[in-house]
């Protein structure tokens, strides 16, 4: 049977067809008027951003990505059989770029001949398309509709359009991302669009050794500081700013008491930006940061203590051999 690849659901445009460029002005213009200037991450990935990361995860430093692939090459049958347990589901991938990770699960899931169709949410349209392309040849036996948008609206459509039973991937430790009230706020959203029988496997970076996780995000080729510059570019791209991108670089920082990796784009002079979608000119001080990341890392009772809080239960841990890293499934209270 040939995979079934529904056309591209775009939850990213308006009701007139254009995408919602005034949403991100209204976040940068924001985020640079606080006393600690900030950029959210999320807008990291365009198409190109999208290509960085990519080549991040092949990284030597970057151990993450090795750690949650020996951890689902390891586990894959344990958690095809625990996703398929009560039957038919839909597999939701929230953030599946190219999906590399998710396709160790849905071959074990094809090979077990499981019930099931698969749901890559993204907002790089770019990805969406290029994994549905793949999808053609590489996985036959699975229906495919891929969701090109931001989780909730994603989530909020699904409600809406497919009533079965779903098991959510959030994988790549992106719940670091937030903050520690926000990573609440965001799994009990998630979790009001879920039911008794639905199913969140969530990826977490563990706490270890400060210097590892120092260097997996400031490796020695300059990767990740073209990625997180690369916002400064995507604003001057799309909002028509006028950063000059070489008088910022990118610096990080881990505090191991915190637990709490973070990322900057700090200002090497003093300097003015105009932005032309904001209407607004920001001004920089020589050394005035941007903060634009967070990665929190995690113990296992900080993981249980979230389930509870956000209605979840850990229903099983898995560990890559070293215990760097995890994906827990949680199961709906």
């Amino acid at each position: 049977m040939n995979t079934i690849v529904e056309p591209m659901v775009d939850l990213s445009r308006k009701e007139d067809g254009t995408n919602d460029i005034a949403a991100f002005a209204q976040d940068v213009a924001e985020g640079l008027s606080r006393r600690q200037k900030h950029l959210p991450s999320r807008y990291f990935y365009d198409g190109q951003g999208s290509r960085l990361f990519q080549q991040i995860m092949d990284l030597p430093e970057y151990y993450l990505t090795r750690s949650e692939f020996e951890v689902l090459t390891e586990n894959r049958e344990a958690m095809a059989q625990q996703f398929s347990r009560e039957g038919f589901f839909h597999l939701i991938d929230l953030g599946a770029g190219d999906a590399l990770k998710t396709k160790i699960l849905i071959q074990e899931l094809a090979k077990q001949q499981q019930l099931f169709d698969y749901v890559p949410v993204d907002i790089s349209g770019d990805a969406m398309q290029q994994l549905s392309d793949s999808l053609r040849t590489e996985l036959p036996q699975v229906n495919v509709e891929a969701v090109v948008g931001e989780y909730f609206k994603a989530l909020e459509w699904l409600q809406e359009n497919k009533s079965e039973r779903k098991v959510v991937l959030f994988l790549g430790s992106n719940i670091g991302n937030f903050e520690t009230s926000e990573s609440i706020a965001f799994l009990q959203r998630v979790r009001s669009f879920l039911q008794p029988g639905d199913r969140l496997l969530m990826g977490v970076d563990l706490r270890k050794d400060p210097e590892t996780i120092l260097d997996a995000y400031n490796d020695a080729a300059g990767v990740t500081a073209a990625f997180n510059l690369n916002l400064l570019h995507r604003i001057n791209r799309e909002l028509g700013g006028d950063f000059d991108v070489e008088q910022f670089y990118h610096y990080a920082m881990y505090n191991p008491g915190e637990g709490v990796m973070r990322s900057f784009l700090v200002s090497k002079i003093d300097q003015d930006v105009a932005i032309k979608e904001t209407g607004q000119t920001f001004h920089f001080d020589a050394w005035e940061a941007i903060h634009t990341e967070n990665s929190h890392k995690y113990s296992l009772s900080s993981i249980q203590e979230l389930a509870g809080t956000c209605g979840f239960e850990v229903e099983t841990v898995f560990y890559d051999g070293q215990k760097k890293f995890a994906d827990v499934l949680f199961s709906v209270r």
